[in-house]
């Protein structure tokens, strides 16, 4: 090489590393403006990819990030086909194209072709370089940078995600839902050709605005897919014939508080995927919004429809309607704290059955009871006296369920439905009471459902899952056979307005269904459990003020049913499930509830079939009250001769011992006659001394005859009225008309009732030691 040679070779070397080194220099000093990944806009996206709300950037830009498998093909095809056929092979710039459009505009003197690649294109989207010689410059340059830094398929990916398509919309996957109502992965021809061509001039050629010209530049597009050999033909012509729909531009907005809540959650997330269907959602929607127009002003509503195989919600619907601030809409009340109600009664039932302390047909007592301080009564104020566990908790009877509170213990109750993940919210340093089974604390919709799914998983419930990568977490709430007992319970509670035989209610699906209202009106639920899906409805207003006569059978209940049945179904949704090992059924007899023994049939008063678990058939609770009559099986010696009884001194010539199966004494009431007659002790033996079984001292209702006929005054508009007393009690005695409490005297004190209806009347007076006194009389018209 000679000296000349190599100079040159010198400084060619040098220039190339100073060139190398100005390039590496300008790169640092002006770096790629890349999208920040960590801000931006967001999608809260359905499970089959459905937008259900979109969050949009700071800027308010509406942008729905994107993958470049998951936009059609034919988008890509005629994208690079229409904008940048060599954008595979080019460097970022394409010279030729560059040439022809410098020629183009020598020739015409005007810009006929702007000689842009794709990349080119992101280049101007990220930088924002002016339309000039020097802007082009610029546009050159970044082109250059982007191929350096990012792959194609990076660079394709910034423009499907940044491309403009009118207004405050960028991306293909936002334009897609916005102009044509789908997602990018399912454009036809014709609407990809659309898509393709709409970034050119956004505002000139949007199909909401101007429909004509956005098809004739899509059918431009068309021909060019055409002329080159990529779609045939008759493809074309076929795409040709679609219309341009010109559908109105309005931001995605259903199940706007879960969305709002996930996007709180993941701030950063730009695609949040749930597990929400997106049709039952918009349809629920729908159904609520168009039910709570028959309620009163202000009322609101919460829904949720949730899987339970995978527990997954299918459907969240937090407020009546979002941003309607007469009815709180931003409130999210599936997570707002509201008493419950009843609906906590199935897992006191089925915690009793898991503890041996009844069997499905217990024998209950439903009649007035004092828990200490407390004193519960019914919803109506009426009471059946002696009752099945299943009936109890069927008629969600509330004397019933306390006493078993009683028995079971409210913190023990509470500690487990904390560990089953239904917490209970009380007020500060207040513990779990006898109230808490009544609605006398808070639990949250998303909680209570995610119990109920245990009555058709085994027992074990779960936390309620809203996204697709939430993690599964399960709890175990009853066991198995409690769980199934419970729901058979629930289930043959007849639908209201139904009975078995009527309108073909046997293909309906089997629901284990409770209501519950809180003090007040002012929560109304509903909750029905399915073999497939679990449904809760709550409504009321968020700001807790009452809703006087709406409660949860007549108000939540037939919106939960409407729900129930608009789910999918299968043929084993009527089909009544097989009741799983360890529980049998079992005739068991009252008042004793022993199982039935053929051999002392006449200690069976009432037979009655049951569901046991695991073998065990626990006795009729002993009553609470010590000074009450023992209830249970009496062993007695009697006089053969005469059927008195004998006391521990006395003797008789012939003596027999029998047994007398004896009810709770506050069930004496509600005993028809014979039932009493067998239940009833024979007389002591004259001479004996008392053995303590006539320890308490009846009581009498003086002030009318038993079976008196009255009526109301001659000209008079008032109703009959009675003033009563009851003599021989000391305490307090509660009055009952028809089964409902009607008053509260203590001692001879006067009780007095005004008699509105006509008929048959039949008045109770209750001591509490269980003493009672009873008679019937007529109110005439």
């Amino acid at each position: 090489m000679t000296p000349r040679l190599r100079r040159l070779t010198k400084r060619f070397a040098l220039a190339a590393l100073l060139l190398i080194a100005g390039v590496i220099l300008l790169d640092r000093l002006f770096p790629l403006p890349l999208p920040d990944a960590s801000g931006g806009s967001t999608v809260v996206l359905a499970r089959d990819g459905t937008p259900l709300r979109a969050f949009p950037d700071s800027d308010g830009v509406w942008r729905y990030p994107i993958q470049l498998q998951d936009v059609s093909p034919l988008y890509i095809q005629a994208l690079l086909t229409y904008e940048d056929r060599w954008f595979w092979r080019h460097p970022g710039v394409n010279p030729f194209a560059l040439a022809r459009a410098a020629a183009q505009w020598v020739v015409h003197r005007r810009l006929v072709s702007g000689g842009s690649t794709l990349t080119m294109q992101v280049a101007r989207i990220l930088d924002g370089t002016p339309h000039s010689a020097a802007g082009k410059l610029r546009q050159i340059l970044r082109a250059l940078q982007l191929e350096a830094h990012l792959s194609k398929r990076e660079i394709l990916t910034v423009y499907l995600d940044r491309a403009p398509f009118g207004g405050t919309i960028e991306g293909v996957e936002a334009a897609s839902w916005a102009y044509l109502g789908k997602p990018a992965s399912r454009l036809s021809r014709a609407e990809a050709a659309l898509l393709t061509v709409l970034p050119q001039m956004p505002s000139r050629l949007r199909p909401d605005r101007n429909a004509e010209a956005a098809r004739g530049a899509r059918d431009k597009v068309l021909d060019r897919m055409a002329q080159l050999g990529v779609w045939t033909r008759g493809e074309v012509r076929d795409a040709e014939i679609e219309s341009v729909a010109a559908r109105a531009l309005q931001p995605p907005l259903s199940a706007a508080l879960l969305a709002e809540r996930l996007h709180a959650e993941q701030p950063e997330a730009h695609r949040i995927a749930t597990t929400i269907d997106a049709e039952l959602q918009r349809a629920l929607e729908a159904r609520v919004t168009d039910y709570l127009a028959r309620l009163p002003d202000r009322t609101s509503a919460a829904l949720m429809v949730v899987d339970n195989a995978t527990l997954e919600a299918r459907a969240y619907v937090g407020s009546a309607a979002f941003g309607d601030e007469q009815r709180l809409g931003h409130v999210d009340m599936v997570r707002a704290w509201r008493s419950p109600g009843s609906t906590l009664k199935p897992f006191l039932y089925g915690l009793a059955l898991d503890d041996g302390l009844i069997d499905s047909e217990s024998l209950l007592i439903d009649a007035p009871q004092s828990f200490g301080s407390y004193r519960p009564g019914n919803f109506d104020l009426a009471y059946n006296g002696p009752i099945g566990a299943a009936e109890a908790l069927r008629l969600s009877l509330n004397v019933p369920a306390v006493d078993l509170l009683d028995r079971v213990g409210p913190t023990r109750f509470a500690a487990r439905l904390a560990n089953a993940g239904l917490d209970l919210r009380l007020p500060r340093g207040v513990q779990p009471n006898l109230s808490v089974i009544l609605g006398g604390a808070g639990v949250r919709m998303e909680d209570l459902v995610g119990a109920y799914t245990a009555l058709n998983r085994a027992g074990v419930g779960g936390r309620v899952r809203y996204a697709q990568d939430d993690t599964m977490t399960e709890r175990r709430v009853l066991s198995d056979g409690a769980a199934w007992i419970v729901r058979d319970i629930l289930e043959a509670n007849p639908r209201p307005g139904y009975s078995p035989g009527t309108f073909d209610p046997g293909s309906r699906p089997r629901v284990a269904w409770k209501t519950g209202t809180s003090y007040g009106f002012r929560d109304a639920w509903a909750v029905g459990a399915t073999r497939r899906y679990t449904v809760a409805v709550w409504i009321g207003r968020p700001d807790g003020t009452p809703l006087p006569g709406q409660y949860g059978a007549v108000t939540a209940l037939p919106l939960m049913f409407q729900v129930v049945d608009s789910l999918p179904r299968n043929a084993l949704s009527a089909a009544p499930e097989p009741p799983p090992a360890g529980v049998t059924q079992t005739d068991v007899c009252w008042p004793l509830g022993l199982a039935f023994d053929p051999t002392h049939a006449e200690l069976c008063h009432q037979k009655r079939t049951a569901w046991v678990l695991n073998g065990v058939i626990p006795p009729t609770l002993p009553e609470r009250d010590a000074t009450s009559w023992s209830a249970g099986l009496v062993h007695l010696r009697t006089d053969a001769d005469t059927g008195a009884r004998l006391g521990a001194t006395c003797t008789a010539a012939r003596i027999t011992e029998v047994e007398i199966a004896r009810w709770p004494a506050l069930a004496y009431p509600w005993l028809s006659r014979d039932l009493r007659h067998r239940a009833s002790l024979p007389p002591l033996a004259r001479g004996c001394a008392s053995d303590g079984l006539d320890a308490s001292q009846p009581i009498r209702i003086d002030g009318i005859a038993d079976r008196a006929a009255i009526a109301r005054a001659p000209n008079s508009d008032k109703p009959a009225t009675l003033r009563l007393r009851a003599l021989g009690a000391g305490g307090d005695v509660l009055w009952l008309v028809n089964g409902k409490l009607e008053g509260e005297t203590r001692g001879a004190q006067s009780f007095e009732h005004a008699f509105a209806e006509p008929g048959d009347q039949t008045i109770t007076a209750l001591a509490a030691s269980g003493a009672y006194a009873q008679l019937q009389v007529r109110v005439l018209r």
